[in-house]
């Protein structure tokens, strides 16, 4: 008992561990005055002594003594029966956790799915986005590229053009 006690939480601890001791005391004190009752039944001087007080007086102790025995069995009845009580709430309080803990476990294994989702949704969403613009780059590049033969083919006819009018300048100017 003293056990559980001290693995429950530290406001419940504190009660049930206080009681426990009360009950240790109460079990100790019974068992002490049990053995003296013992030592004295087999003690027969003790019985002597009992008997020369006087019948009355044996009665009268012998009920208080069963009295008191029978307060502390009850009290020690019901304090039993408290311990199981809060063993019980203790297990019950244990399983709510348990289950508790499990629907966490399961809400945050869903959060990271959904998590995960998102992040390869966004992810698709950026590759088509890349992909177009790459699509875009390449038709700019074929037409800067056609573009520069073009220009090519133009800057070579006009040199050529050009060469052609220079030796038939010179022909002609050599030729008069």
């Amino acid at each position: 008992m003293d056990l559980e006690a001290r693995s429950l939480q530290p406001n419940v601890k504190a009660v049930l561990l206080a009681k426990l001791r009360e009950y240790k005391s109460d079990l100790n004190n019974l068992k002490s005055e049990h053995k003296r009752l013992a030592s004295a039944n087999s003690n027969q001087a003790a019985r002597d002594d009992l008997l020369e007080s006087g019948m009355a007086d044996a009665m009268s102790v012998s009920a208080n003594q069963r009295g008191q025995l029978m307060m502390s069995t009850e009290r020690l009845n019901e304090s039993s029966d408290r311990i199981k009580e809060s063993r019980r709430t203790m297990l019950e309080t244990e399983e709510l956790g348990v289950s508790i803990l499990q629907d966490l476990h399961q809400q945050r294994q869903s959060l990271l799915h959904a998590n995960d989702t998102v992040f390869l949704l966004l992810k698709k969403e950026q590759l088509h986005g890349v992909d177009d613009n790459i699509s875009k780059s390449k038709k700019i590049l074929t037409n800067m590229s056609r573009r520069m033969s073009r220009n090519k083919w133009i800057i070579s006819s006009i040199i050529v053009v050009l060469v052609v009018a220079i030796a038939l300048i010179l022909y002609f100017k050599l030729s008069k």
